[in-house]
């Protein structure tokens, strides 16, 4: 991806709307085309498949489609982009004080998103049927974990039939054209096959695409930062397995949030202010968070990192993204090193709601329009009151749980989730 290659985004595209305009035969008589609220009670759902740019693509319009024929109570209908929406410049580019503080611990050459193909479609039932809105989202569930399921197993052929095709073609090389592939080029640019991570399928209602989202929530660790800072805080202190046990129990809900994050505190008395300034400065801020939230405040959302880390780093890397707003856990630090004490209220899973709630109501936004990003089973409560929870490469629970769970991007993913086509390079 060339450094400085700007990309954009629609930022009033009537793309969604226009898709659904199209099939208004099909909605029940009466329904209102601009009644979110209405739609969103209907079986009326986004389909939206993303893939890394390094996966082939198959035919995937028709494969969606053939799909679709087997399901004989659907209609499919092609998301095209609004050709008269206005276009904003989204800057993909790593902050020069980002590679400056990384230097000599990461490597700053990462990109600053996944190069993806995206996919929009609108499934609809082929008669105007209502839905029971529990049978609704059943629906959505068969239906993401049929197409999922099929996609990833023909795409894992497809590709593995691909690579072998690569192979045999170079396999006519002469030893010594052999022997300069064996030495790197050729082979490591050749990514691993992983089914796991060729596609994501979102089956979302048309309401969360239609809604204008005005505020975004962001997790912390796993999320906007690869690692997670209590960890490395272990880690620094030599009792990091201990610590990262209890984390990820925690993360899976086995063990009570405020109970695990009380004993993992105390293990950490005696760290000093040297050693937590190091560790910042080590943080790696995750593939498409910069991005992302680039994006997003150029699209008019207000952004907040809600964290059940801690304010020391949350801090660091709110100001390295461009966050608005940061809420977090308070480190208490005496005489230049960590107490080991927990200051009160702890920021768990209950509390990340309430501030989503409060934040939205202080800026009057309604919950309809907030979205909530994380990966742990303390983000689920706020990934519950928002109009759309997305998992970010999340624990199992946490992507059954999610309304769409992005695994193949970065986390410009949540782009995609909330129904915008793949960056486009700007002419």
């Amino acid at each position: 991806m060339p450094k400085n290659t700007p990309y954009s985004l629609p930022k009033d595209s009537k793309a969604w709307q226009q898709a659904v305009d199209s099939v208004a035969a099909l909605l029940p008589s009466g329904t209102s085309l601009s009644d979110f609220d209405a739609l969103q009670s209907l079986p009326v759902f986004a389909l939206i498949v993303v893939l890394p740019a390094h996966v082939p693509a198959l035919d995937i319009h028709n494969y969606v489609q053939s799909w679709v024929d087997e399901q004989p109570s659907w209609h499919l209908v092609t998301v095209a982009e609004d050709a008269e929406a206005n276009f904003i410049e989204v800057d993909v580019n790593v902050a020069t004080s980002d590679a400056a503080a990384n230097a000599q611990t990461q490597d700053t050459t990462q990109s600053a998103f996944v190069p993806a193909q995206v996919f929009r479609y609108l499934l609809v039932p082929a008669t105007d049927t209502l839905m029971h809105p529990a049978k609704k989202v059943a629906a959505a569930h068969i239906i993401d974990d049929q197409l999922t399921t099929r996609l990833r197993r023909d795409l894992a052929q497809y590709y593995t039939d691909n690579q072998s095709t690569d192979h045999q073609s170079t396999g006519n090389q002469s030893s010594e054209d052999e022997s300069t592939d064996n030495e790197g080029t050729d082979n490591e640019a050749k990514p691993s096959l992983d089914s796991e991570n060729l596609v994501d399928c979102h089956i979302l209602s048309i309401g969360h695409m239609l809604r204008t989202h005005k505020l975004a929530c962001f997790d912390m660790d796993s999320t906007l930062i690869e690692q997670e800072v209590i960890v490395e805080l272990a880690k620094t202190a030599g009792i990091g397995a201990e610590v990262e046990a209890i984390t990820e129990a925690a993360m899976r809900g086995e063990i009570d949030f405020d109970e695990s994050f009380a004993r993992r505190v105390a293990l950490l008395e005696g760290i000093p202010t040297t050693a937590l300034d190091e560790i910042c400065a080590r943080l790696k801020i995750s593939t498409g968070a910069h991005t992302t939230i680039t994006a997003l405040k150029a699209l008019g959302y207000h952004t907040i990192l809600v964290s059940g880390g801690f304010t020391y780093f949350a801090d660091y890397v709110a100001e390295r993204l461009g966050i608005d707003e940061v809420h977090a856990n308070f480190l208490d630090i005496e005489e230049g090193e960590v107490t080991g004490h927990i200051q009160l209220p702890i920021v768990n899973g209950d509390k990340k709601a309430a501030i989503v709630q409060q934040t939205a109501e202080r800026l009057g936004i309604e919950m309809t329009q907030v979205v909530c990003v994380g990966d742990g089973a303390n983000d689920l409560p706020m990934m519950a009151l928002a109009d759309l929870g997305v998992a970010y490469n999340a624990k199992p629970i946490v992507q059954a749980r999610a309304d769409a769970a992005v695994n193949v991007t970065g986390l410009e993913g949540v782009l995609y989730a909330l129904g915008y086509p793949e960056l486009s390079p700007v002419s």
